[in-house]
């Protein structure tokens, strides 16, 4: 026996690194302590039940330690970056749609269809079009965590004051301007909050029209007039000269939903994402209403689009932990019930089915919404192409110059186009 040794040696030794990529046994896992970081962006209010979606977690699996990492918006990417290029990306990140391809195609997150095919996260609930969202070529490098929809959010109290209301499946791009002056004139208060980010919303725009802003390829931009972009910019000074909106010095000191001007009283309505509907609706006594935003039937220009993504990175040492824990985010009713759909309507039809008892009166309406729009439309958003990230700044730049009055928009839209297309042709 003693001459084959090595031999032995040589299978313990395989045996032992063959769980080295990040993937370890079942015994190891349950008897050693594991320490998961865990990444997002967000309110107050999705910060601190988060923790307690993380305590529950951790009481139902002792072993693990789940360190958060959280920030808002703007500073979580400013965050994130460094820490990508330390090669210390956090286990769990928080993905959105248009950093997706900028960290996905440079070989930084996990190909997360494995950890499906062997059961880890369970998608037996969840339609395959959702998972598919976060798919580019044939990669899967982000689990859609929640659906969203383009919306508008209005205070009920301030559109009765003003005398008027949102007949949302005919009104007009010119409707919605003159509705907000109106607001204005009559209230003392603002009609609309700016439609900012203009990375969101100028998309948007375009559809109605029936154009797209990528075009299929990833490779430039799809639309070819730029009188779009012009009218679009012009409709903002329009109505920021009107007093309908605020001006963007104004817009750039709101920094999280607690001061968001529907919030403080000094707006009728706010451009955003459906899920943002639960975090107003606690934040406010004002009675909210959800509306489809203007010409949504012009073009079929309504989508679905996942409100987040959670990614994985190679870099991480517990992937298979990591992945676990986007099971339980999405699977785990318990869980879900805490989140109350903040983060989108839960992509698990059981999980949302299951969670309506325990949700508010507007967090209903929120899911509603949602199911509404999703029978008008089966399209969902894809991945914005590698590169995006930087086109968005840009175009953020230069609404800027455009709003601060600094250039005109026929110049912006001439100097937007030249330098997207030098990016994406570059990318």
């Amino acid at each position: 026996m003693i001459k084959h040794l090595p031999f032995f040696l040589t299978l313990i030794l395989l045996l032992t690194t063959a769980c080295s990529d990040g993937r370890s046994s079942q015994n190891e896992q349950d008897d050693e302590p594991i320490t998961i970081k865990v990444s997002w962006w967000g309110s107050q209010p999705r910060h601190e039940y988060t923790t307690r979606m993380i305590e529950l977690y951790e009481q139902e699996h002792p072993n693990i330690n789940i360190e958060p990492v959280f920030a808002d918006w703007s500073d979580y990417w400013k965050n994130l970056a460094p820490m990508a290029a330390g090669n210390q990306l956090p286990d769990v990140i928080q993905m959105d749609l248009a950093y997706l391809a900028e960290y996905g195609e440079k070989g930084m997150l996990e190909d997360l269809t494995p950890y499906i095919e062997e059961g880890i996260i369970d998608t037996s609930a969840i339609e395959k079009s959702v998972i598919s969202s976060g798919k580019i070529k044939d990669k899967l490098f982000g689990f859609t965590i929640g659906i969203n929809v383009l919306s508008v959010i209005s205070n009920d109290h301030l559109l009765n004051q003003a005398g008027v209301a949102i007949d949302e499946d005919e009104w007009s791009w010119d409707e919605m301007e003159h509705l907000t002056l109106e607001i204005k004139r009559k209230t003392g208060v603002y009609g609309s909050n700016a439609m900012n980010p203009p990375d969101v919303f100028f998309p948007y725009y375009l559809r109605t029209k029936g154009e797209q802003f990528y075009n299929d390829e990833g490779t430039g931009l799809a639309y070819s007039d730029d009188q779009l972009f012009i009218d679009y910019f012009n409709r903002q000074l329009k109505m920021i000269d009107g007093g309908a909106i605020p001006t963007p010095d104004e817009s750039e000191v709101v920094r999280g939903m607690e001061y968001d001007f529907i919030v403080q009283g000094t707006s009728a309505l706010t451009w955003n994402y459906s899920n943002q509907y639960a975090g107003f609706d606690q934040l406010t006594d004002a009675p909210l209403t959800l509306h489809l935003p203007p010409e949504h039937l012009n073009n079929e220009a309504l989508f679905l689009k996942p409100s987040m993504l959670f990614s994985i990175p190679k870099s991480s040492k517990v992937k298979e932990e990591a992945a676990k824990f986007i099971d339980f985010f999405v699977n785990n009713v318990e869980a879900n019930k805490i989140m109350k759909a903040e983060r989108g309507v839960p992509v698990s039809s059981k999980v949302s089915e299951e969670m309506k008892s325990v949700l508010t009166e507007g967090e209903v309406k929120m899911l509603d919404y949602v199911n509404r729009a999703s029978k008008m439309t089966n399209e969902t958003y894809p991945p914005d192409p590698e590169g995006s990230s930087h086109v968005m700044e840009v175009l953020k730049e230069i609404s800027n110059q455009i709003l601060f009055k600094k250039i005109t928009p026929e110049e912006g839209a001439k100097m937007f186009r030249e330098q997207a297309e030098e990016i994406l042709k570059n990318r």
